[in-house]
């Protein structure tokens, strides 16, 4: 099925380039490992959210209005949709200089909540090692303005109404096996920790400031 069937959903959503080149993030994330995940894995949940919310009411909501009513919505939906929008965050969580420690009234309120930035990252780790099978970890603004760590399997995410836990993504780390395997095979907490490597809290403190 060509876009020209699509084109509704299609100006709505579109697929986004990577914010930066795939090789940039080497050693902790190899080139290749970025070129099969946001290419093929990225690429097909956007395809098959297209599919599924073809010639649907939902092909003129925004994600957010989705997520907001997930229950109601074709597990397809919930997949591909939540496998589009995750990806989408995850990239911009991501920059080849990395941004060791938050500045601003992120900062304060991450040493606030988990006494340290140092202990925030244990907990999102912690939180990622403890995810069985696929999933990812995120740090969020929960309904009571606080920060939380949680964790949500497969492509769901603290948007999605029916999650036990719900609130406003500020940072999302992929857990899913596609995105480390190729360069460290089982050794999760090693991604993990190669993750803070390259982090960018760019993107938290615009939405933490803003909220």
């Amino acid at each position: 099925m060509g876009f020209d069937s699509l084109s509704s959903a299609y100006t709505m959503f579109t697929f986004p380039d990577l914010p930066y080149s795939s090789n940039s993030l080497e050693p902790y994330i190899d080139q290749k490992t970025m070129e099969i995940h946001h290419g093929k894995h990225h690429k097909a949940y956007f395809d098959n959210f297209l599919k599924a919310i073809q010639g649907t009411p939902l092909e003129k909501e925004s994600l957010e209005s989705i997520f907001a009513n997930i229950s109601k919505a074709p597990a397809a939906v919930r997949n591909n949709g939540g496998g589009f929008y995750n990806h989408n965050f995850f990239w911009n969580c991501l920059h080849a200089q990395g941004q060791k420690i938050p500045a601003g009234r992120l900062g304060q309120e991450i040493n606030a909540s988990f006494g340290s930035y140092e202990a925030l990252q244990k907990n999102l780790i912690d939180s990622g090692l403890a995810r069985f099978g696929s999933g990812f970890v995120w740090l969020i603004l929960n309904s009571t303005g606080k920060l939380e760590v949680m964790s949500t399997p497969n492509q769901n995410n603290p948007l999605m109404q029916d999650e036990s836990k719900t609130g406003k993504p500020l940072m999302a780390i992929d857990v899913w096996e596609h995105a480390y395997y190729l360069n460290y095979q089982n050794r999760r907490a090693d991604y993990l920790a190669a993750f803070f490597n390259v982090v960018d809290w760019s993107q938290a403190i615009s939405i933490f400031e803003k909220a």
